[in-house]
């Protein structure tokens, strides 16, 4: 399942502004914390990647038994 989002533009002056929010749902799922640096890559017009500055270690799946 995908989420939607919309991208806003932010005009101040001679300077613009792009600003993408995305669902809480999404950062809980990344343990995404207030302040982490990302950056974005373009891999073509379609597809744009987000990527942690710095990594993160996987979290270790709990086992069902």
């Amino acid at each position: 399942m995908g989420y939607s989002v919309k991208i806003q533009r932010v005009d101040r002056g001679a300077t613009k502004s792009y600003y993408i929010n995305f669902p809480a749902a999404i950062a809980d799922g990344a343990g995404i914390e207030k302040g982490e640096e990302f950056e974005w890559l373009l891999e073509d017009k379609n597809t744009f990647i987000l990527r942690r500055v710095k990594t993160v270690p996987p979290k270790k799946l709990k086992s069902i038994k």
